[in-house]
């Protein structure tokens, strides 16, 4: 369920007439995300997605969300392009909530991930990752390093309601991931997804019938942090069967692509096996947290924090980069 807050036809109506986009033609509410309220919008000029933003995103962060995308879109990538109103303003208020209309990309998520959609991702990333180069702004990585341990210890009172023992052994790999962490300046930083899970991935067949990338969505998490980071989140994320084993050809394609575009360094190569540990921890604690706080009824669906418990193991127990596909 995505649609939190509810648009009356005439409040629409009188929010569209600062843009240039013509008579509204077709609205409707969107039911997949969790964090902001989506519609699906069509006027005389196109296809576009209102967003309106809900309480768990910071009003202050949107300048930065929305300049992103912004200039990622000039750079070539094919990801959401926010639309200025009349007045040259793209972030506006809609039924008491900051607003904003996104260019419509086409395309499907793939809801059975497959080798051949991998090589795509990686490029993919890594083009963003360069076009994002020369962005002005900068944001903090709020669910990075230091925002781990707070995470853990808001869950400590019902953590080993999930799994026994599951606090302590969280401790001692946050405790590991932390010493072996790369120091600051030791590799490359830049603008990240974050984020980027298949659902957050567009796909059409290409000329030859293969995947291809037709758009990246969803940078409400990005932010400014390591590069090399932003693969290990997709290795998490893109490279596991529905059985937790983890594909080592998956892994190669993903990361073979986006060396093809903007090849890691030997210490980013290096760094990846402890940087998929940090990231399965990250999911696995924002999993945690809402898995003990969201109460009953609440229109979040809950995600298990054991599959990154899984994740965290397996990489925990890689001795190399070359054992994860890198």
């Amino acid at each position: 369920m995505a649609v939190y807050t509810e648009v009356s036809d005439e409040a629409l109506r009188t929010f569209l007439a600062d843009y240039a986009l013509g008579e509204l033609l077709a609205f409707r509410g969107i039911a997949e995300g969790v964090e902001n309220s989506n519609y699906a919008l069509k006027t005389e000029a196109g296809d576009f997605i209102l967003t309106l933003y809900e309480k768990r995103v910071d009003p202050a962060e949107l300048p930065y969300f929305l300049g992103l995308m912004d200039h990622l879109a000039g750079r070539g990538l094919a990801c959401p392009t926010p639309v200025a109103g009349r007045d040259g303003a793209a972030l506006r208020s809609l039924a008491g909530r900051p607003a904003a209309i996104v260019t419509f990309l086409p395309g499907v998520w793939p809801r059975r991930v497959r080798p051949e959609h991998c090589a795509p991702l990686g490029r993919a990333l890594a083009e963003l990752h360069v076009a994002g180069d020369g962005f002005a702004m900068a944001r903090p990585n709020a669910l990075g390093p230091a925002g781990w341990a707070p995470l853990l210890d808001g869950c400590r009172a019902r953590g080993d309601e999930v799994q026994p023992g599951l606090v302590a052994e969280l401790d001692a790999a946050l405790a590991g991931i932390l010493a072996a962490w790369p120091r600051k300046g030791a590799l490359h930083r830049g603008q990240i997804h974050a984020d980027l899970f298949p659902d957050n991935v567009f796909f059409l067949p290409g000329a030859d019938a293969r995947p291809r990338v037709s758009g990246l969505i969803d940078f409400y998490f990005a932010c400014t942090d390591l590069l090399a980071y932003d693969v290990a989140v997709c290795l998490n994320a893109w490279c596991f069967e529905p059985d937790y084993a983890f594909n080592v050809t998956k892994a190669r394609a993903l990361v073979s692509a986006y060396d093809a575009v903007r090849p890691l360094s030997p210490a980013e190569r290096t760094a990846l096996p402890v940087l998929c540990r940090g990231a399965a921890l990250r999911f696995l604690l924002t999993r945690l947290y809402d898995w003990t706080h969201t109460p009953p009824g609440a229109l979040v669906t809950r995600k298990d924090p054991l599959e990154y418990l899984r994740k965290l193991r397996f990489f925990g127990q890689a001795g190399s980069a070359a054992a994860i596909g890198a």
